[in-house]
């Protein structure tokens, strides 16, 4: 299923074509004027692909946990909590280089040899259920999530195969970087079966098989420009209807050994790749497939069995990331630990670095930005009374979740490590723990209550099907909030954030969700229709904006373009508010935080697959859409940062 969680970061940077990297007035470049003499130094750590505002607080976060984590392992004692003790176990395991290569390639093999043991395509079909639980690659897959038309129920979700690639456009014949890509994944897969076992002509017929099988789905998978419309993923089907779409596959036995049960109907999220299931998986393509689960399996898991193995996967990470070289083993090992145990560890970091005081300011921030944002609708000149009410609704049902969750969610109490195992076997026993609870939501009603995103996060969000927006406490530091700033300054940090995440409540997918989440049209045809025409100016303002070689695709990046003005329009305003509103200072701190430099390897990357704007066109477009930015510095027509004012676009 689409990821829905629209996000406030995954920013990009670095070399433009109009962002050389060198310091510019304000009048011409805002951005490069804040970050150019930055940039200019900025160098992007080893082991990274990125460096700026966002990934400097990752930093600062990790190097605080990495301290706790390091205390903790060689002193269980100041260990106060059994799920934290849990986690700390997970992090000297994988920590513990000479304990793991006594396994080394063992612990896999038994899973390898269940996808070399299916004998037949009616073999894969019997099984597709239990190996989806157990966390095998397949070319169909079952999930579930809310029903977006009634969100208090959960549905089951059915999704296609994804690419070994990270979007279809690298397949292009013309694009060299996916060949290179392709062609380094291609080299390590091998050089990954060669050490389970197998002799190096058949780990390379093997990996030709799997490739043939990537190449078949790139013209039925959806691209990413095609997810980025998230409410084109909820095609409701009978459930009789749907069992008869393949003459190859048990589709029935999948979707009801999956859940226990046999469900009324079920959502396609890709209509395309099913009315394509039979020619893309048949009996005359099985060694494929077959070929294809194994290869994406042992890639997916190489990193968690020993040092030797996630030195030779870390290859094809780091040609597609760009960054020099892979974590250290102790920063690897806490990163698989806080993600593993992310809510528990987010917790504690909330707690011991934020507290309930911070919470509640930021709490109350919020709930100020609500009744700005409030004031604008009610006084929006283009929207008609009927449509303002029923926004106003919407946003004063949107729930607050700050910092941290008040409750862990209780699959975590499930999730014991033994540090005599291996870490492969202790990582697929929390994946199919995670896998099964995830099904097992299929008897039970929507929790509204569970958390997005980890306290530790730098991050938020907004949940269209929960109608939530979510601020974990990691964000909630400089230079998007101190008590240090002015109010104008922050205005222009967390500010905005805390706007833009209000703002994907009415952006072009989450403005088709009502007040409980449900996908619903709430909107009279004709103020639709206007908004439609404001979403297209935003779509046409982004469109083809030269960038690092390449071109920025402005429906990809609408959805985050709308909360990127909707939330510094509603931020303005509420910094006008106070009697010392500096508006160099908001601008200038707005394009403070966009600060960022990354690798080409990402950028290029990003540039495909992401739904947010590059970090410069962020700070800099958005800030020329806003008339207090020409009289703040003076910028007339002769200035580059000049955009006529018909050109301007301000939806919220």
């Amino acid at each position: 299923m689409a990821v829905k969680i629209l996000l406030i970061n995954k920013v990009i940077g670095g070399v433009g074509d109009m962002f050389d990297a060198k310091p510019a007035d304000v009048k011409d470049n805002l951005y490069l004027a804040v970050n150019g003499a930055w940039q200019e130094k900025a160098e992007i750590p080893s082991d990274k692909s990125r460096t700026g505002g966002f990934s400097d607080l990752d930093l600062g976060v990790e190097k605080k946990l990495m301290e706790d984590f390091h205390e903790f392992a060689n002193d269980e004692g100041k260990i106060n909590d059994d799920l934290m003790l849990q986690a700390v176990k997970l992090y000297r395991l994988a920590n513990n280089v000479d304990h793991l290569s006594k396994f080394h390639q063992q612990p896999i093999l038994k899973d390898i040899q269940r996808i070399s043991d299916l004998n037949s395509l009616k073999d894969l079909s019997d099984n597709l259920a239990q190996l989806g639980k157990d966390g095998f690659p397949l070319p169909i897959g079952v999930e579930v999530d809310a029903d977006m038309k009634d969100t208090a129920k959960n549905a089951l979700y059915i999704g296609g195969a994804n690419l070994i690639l990270p979007d279809k456009s690298y397949y292009d014949e013309k694009n060299e970087s996916g060949k290179k890509l392709l062609a380094k994944y291609a080299e390590v897969a091998g050089r990954l079966l060669s050490m389970i076992g197998y002799k190096l002509d058949d780990a390379k017929t093997i990996v030709e098989k799997a490739l043939a099988f990537d190449k078949s789905l790139v013209p039925i998978v959806k691209s990413s420009e095609e997810w980025a419309d998230y409410t084109k993923v909820y095609n409701p089907m009978d459930f009789k209807e749907f069992v008869t779409k393949s003459d190859n596959l048990d589709l029935k036995s999948m979707a009801v050994d999956s859940i226990n049960d046999t469900p009324e109907k079920v959502i396609i999220t890709e209509p395309r790749y099913l009315d394509n299931l039979d020619k893309l998986v048949n009996d005359d393509t099985f060694e494929n497939i077959q070929a294809w689960m194994m290869v994406r399996f042992l890639t997916s898991n190489a990193s968690v069995l020993d040092e030797e193995f996630r030195q030779t996967i870390g290859e094809y990470q780091l040609a597609k990331s760009g960054a020099k070289e892979i974590q250290n083993r102790t920063k690897y090992a806490y990163n698989l630990a806080a993600g593993i145990f992310s809510e528990v560890v987010g917790t504690y970091y909330g707690k011991k670095y934020f507290g309930e005081k911070a919470k509640e300011d930021v709490r109350s921030m919020v709930k100020k930005m609500i009744s700005i944002y409030e004031q604008r609708l009610s006084e929006n000149t283009w929207l008609s009374e009927d449509t303002k009410k029923k926004a106003i609704v919407k946003l004063d049902k949107i729930v607050i979740k700050v910092g941290y969750p008040d409750k862990i969610e209780d699959i975590y109490n499930k999730f014991e490590i033994n540090e005599n195992d291996s870490l492969y076997d202790n990582i697929s026993r929390i994946k199919k723990i995670i896998n099964q609870d995830a099904l097992d939501q299929y008897h039970k009603p929507v929790d509204r209550t569970k958390w997005l995103m980890p306290g530790h996060m730098v991050n938020a969000c907004y949940d269209p099907s929960r109608n939530d927006i979510t601020f974990p406490a990691a964000i909630l530091q400089a230079p998007f909030y101190s008590l240090e700033q002015t109010n104008s300054e922050n205005f222009g940090g967390i500010g905005a954030v805390i706007a833009h995440e209000i703002s994907h409540a009415f952006d072009n997918n989450g403005a088709q969700f009502d007040e409980y989440g449900n996908m619903n049209n709430w909107w009279t045809k004709d103020d639709y229709a206007k908004f439609k025409t404001l979403t297209q100016k935003m779509i046409d303002e982004f469109d083809g904006i030269p960038y690092a070689g390449s071109k920025v695709n402005g429906t990809l990046v609408v959805s985050e373009n709308v909360a990127d003005v909707g939330g510094l329009r509603c931020a303005l305003e509420a910094a006008k508010q106070d009697s010392d509103f500096d508006a160099k200072k908001f601008f200038t701190n707005w394009a403070k935080v966009w600060r960022n430099k990354s690798t080409k390897q990402l950028t290029e990357m990003f540039l495909s697959i992401d739904v947010h704007s590059p970090a410069p066109l962020r700070a800099n477009v958005m800030a020329q859409n806003m008339d207090e930015f020409y009289d703040a510095f003076g910028v007339t027509e002769k200035d580059g940062m000049w955009l006529d004012k018909d050109k301007r676009v301000n939806i919220w």
